[in-house]
């Protein structure tokens, strides 16, 4: 079981952590661009967008999907 969390980007990384990251990786309006939810495009913060997604499953799946794909380029980058 070890072996499969040590390849899930998500392991260990709260959803907090996780906007945060995206944010400062595309900012408000690129994340809304990217994730078309009022809560990245009208009057955002880390605050309404935690307790939005902690509520709404197809939206926090999106987001930990964009990030899995920018932890793949960062670490692509890196190389």
């Amino acid at each position: 079981m070890s072996d499969q969390q040590s390849n899930n980007p998500l392991h260990g990384v709260t959803l907090e952590q996780i906007v945060i990251r995206l944010v400062e990786y595309y900012g408000w309006e690129g994340l809304g661009q990217r994730i078309d939810i009022r809560c990245f495009t009208s009057d955002p913060s880390v605050k309404s967008s935690l307790k939005f997604l902690r509520k709404t499953p197809w939206a926090r799946a999106k987001v930990e999907a964009l990030y899995t794909v920018m932890q793949q380029s960062v670490w692509t980058k890196k190389k």
